[in-house]
C-alpha cells in the first residue's frame, strides 16, 4: 500500500497538482482510518487532503481511478469467477419469464445473445439496478472491445466499439415508451421532462461503468505507472491559450476568476509589506533615549512604492487572439493594482479600447465588444506590426511618459512586412518600462516571418507566456 499511495502522489506531482510532503503524511495519516474497500470515502479523503484547487479535481479524479481501479468490493472477483453475475442472471430469467409468460435460455451471460444483453440492460436502466449494469458492462467489455493484452490502442478505442455494439443511441426512447405502457397513457410534460432526465443519468452511469471496466483491464495489462501517464491531462493554468479546445478555454475561464483574485491579494500585500526604506535617522535618534542614547533600534522610513501606469497594445489576430483575451481579462480584473490602464488591439490597424472596459463591469462582455467592434483592419486583416506600431507612435506616442509600463503582446509575425522597431526603441526612450509577451514556444521564435528579436533588442524583456501559470507569474512581477 505504502509504495501504491507513493506512486500516487509522484504521478499527481507529474500532472502539475502541488502536493507537499505534509500533504502527503496528512493523506497517509486519514487513509489510516477508512477502508480501502470503500473506495468513494477513500477517494475523498485523499483528495480533502490533496486538492487545493476545484479545477484540480478532475486531474485528481483521473489519477485516482487509474491507481485504485483494481480496489474496492466491485473487483473483489477474480477474473473468470462470474458466479456472482450468473446468479444475477438466472434472478432476471425468471422475472423475463413471470413478466413475459415465456422461457429464456439457461446458462450463463456468456451464453446470451446481443438482443438478451440489450433486454436485460433496459431492465436495468427501467429499475436503477446498480449491480446489473456494472455486471453487464463488464460483459459488454469483454464480448465487444475486443481487448488484446499488449495492444498498443487507447481506452477510447475499446469504449467506440462497446457502444457501438450496445447501440445505447435509441435506448432512451425506448426507455420512455416503456415508461407510457406502465402508466397506461401519455405522460404529463413536467414527469417526461423528469423521466427523461432520470435515464439519461443512468445511460451517463452505465457508461462510466464501461470506461471504468476499460480502464481496469488496461490497468492490469500495462501497469497504473503507465496508464497514468497515457491519460494524463494539462490543468487549466496550463493548458497552452494557442491550441486550446473548446472545453479548455471554458476551464481557462472558470480559472480565471479565483486567480485574479488570489493575485490582487497577493499583490496588495507585496505592495504594503515591501522591503524597508532608507534609515530614518532622526526617528532612530528620537527612540534610542529608551535605550540611554545608544541606537539599539533603527527606524527605516516606509517604502511608498507608486502604482504603475499601464498600456497594453495587443495583437488580436488569428491564433493569439485567445492568449490577447486573457491577457486583457486579467489585467482589467486587478486594475486596482495600476494607477492607470489603456488598451489597444491591432492586426494591421490599431484602436483604443479603453472605453469598452469603463462602460461595463464584465469584463467579458467587454472583451467580446473589442472582437467584435474594433476597427483593427487598414488593408487587409493580415498582421502588420510595423503599420499598426508606427500609428499608434503618431497617435498614443505623446502619452507615454516615464511613469508608464507598457505591455506589448503577440507572436512577432509580421507577414515580411516591414517591421518599424524604431517605434518600440521611441518607446522605450520615454516609458518607464517596455515589455514583450510571446505566447510560442522560445524554440519558435525568429523562425519564418517571427522578429521578435528585432523588437526585442529595444525591450526590457521577451517573456513566454504560453498558459495562465506563466502570466500570472509575469504579472506578479509587473506590479
Amino acid at each position: 500500500m505504502l509504495d501504491l499511495l507513493a506512486g500516487f502522489v509522484n504521478e499527481l506531482r507529474n500532472a502539475g497538482l502541488p502536493v507537499s510532503l505534509t500533504e502527503n503524511l496528512d493523506a497517509m495519516e486519514a487513509v489510516q482510518h477508512i477502508p480501502i474497500e470503500d473506495r468513494e470515502a477513500f477517494k475523498y479523503a485523499l483528495g480533502a487532503t490533496m486538492v487545493k484547487n476545484n479545477s484540480h479535481w478532475r486531474a485528481f479524479e483521473t489519477v485516482f481511478e487509474v491507481y485504485f481501479s483494481l480496489r474496492g468490493p466491485e473487483y473483489k472477483l477474480k477474473d473468470g469467477d462470474e458466479s456472482d453475475i450468473d446468479e444475477m442472471w438466472r434472478e432476471m430469467q425468471e422475472q423475463m419469464r413471470q413478466g413475459e409468460g415465456k422461457g429464456a435460455a439457461g446458462g450463463s451471460m456468456d451464453q446470451l445473445t446481443p438482443e438478451e444483453i440489450a433486454q436485460m440492460l433496459m431492465n436495468a436502466l427501467m429499475n436503477g439496478d446498480q449491480a446489473m449494469m456494472r455486471a453487464l458492462a463488464k460483459q459488454a467489455v469483454q464480448r465487444f472491445a475486443g481487448m488484446e493484452p499488449g495492444r498498443p490502442v487507447g481506452g477510447t478505442y475499446y469504449l467506440y466499439r462497446t457502444l457501438r455494439n450496445l447501440d445505447l443511441d435509441g435506448m432512451l426512447d425506448k426507455l420512455m415508451e416503456k415508461s407510457k405502457e406502465q402508466v397506461g397513457g401519455e405522460l404529463t410534460p413536467l414527469e417526461e421532462r423528469l423521466e427523461k432526465d432520470e435515464y439519461n443519468d443512468r445511460i451517463e452511469q452505465f457508461k462510466k461503468e464501461i470506461e471504468a471496466e476499460i480502464r481496469r483491464r488496461l490497468v492490469a495489462d500495462r501497469g497504473a505507472e503507465a496508464m497514468a501517464k497515457t491519460l494524463r491531462k494539462p490543468l487549466p493554468e496550463d493548458v497552452e491559450f494557442m491550441h486550446a479546445s473548446r472545453d479548455e478555454m471554458q476551464n481557462l475561464k472558470k480559472a480565471l476568476g479565483p486567480l485574479t483574485r488570489k493575485l490582487a491579494a497577493r499583490l496588495a500585500r507585496k505592495r504594503r509589506h515591501g522591503r524597508k526604506g532608507p534609515l530614518d535617522f532622526r526617528n532612530t535618534v528620537r527612540h534610542s533615549l529608551s535605550y540611554g542614547g545608544v541606537p539599539a533600534e533603527p527606524k527605516f522610513k516606509y517604502p511608498r512604492p507608486a502604482k504603475p501606469e499601464l498600456m497594453v497594445v495587443a495583437d488580436i489576430s488569428g491564433s493569439v487572439a485567445a492568449f490577447a483575451r486573457f491577457t486583457l481579462m486579467l489585467v482589467y480584473a486587478i486594475q486596482g493594482q495600476f494607477s492607470k490602464v489603456r488598451s489597444f488591439v491591432f492586426i494591421d490597424g490599431i484602436d483604443e479600447v479603453t472605453e469598452y472596459f469603463k462602460s461595463t463591469e464584465d469584463v467579458q462582455e467587454a472583451v467580446h465588444r473589442v472582437n467584435t467592434e474594433a476597427d483593427v483592419v487598414w488593408v487587409d486583416g493580415h498582421s502588420d506590426y510595423g503599420h499598426a506600431f508606427e500609428v499608434f507612435w503618431e497617435r498614443y506616442g505623446k502619452d507615454v511618459g516615464p511613469k508608464t509600463t507598457v505591455l506589448l503582446l503577440g507572436d512577432a509575425r509580421n507577414n515580411y512586412h516591414a517591421s518599424q522597431s524604431w517605434v518600440v526603441k521611441e518607446i522605450r526612450s520615454k516609458a518607464r518600462h517596455v515589455y514583450w509577451l510571446n505566447p510560442e514556444p522560445r524554440s519558435y521564435w525568429n523562425t519564418g516571418d517571427s522578429i521578435v528579436g528585432e523588437y526585442g533588442t529595444h525591450t526590457d524583456g521577451v517573456y513566454e507566456v504560453r498558459n495562465l501559470r506563466q502570466l500570472e507569474a509575469f504579472v506578479e512581477k509587473l506590479a
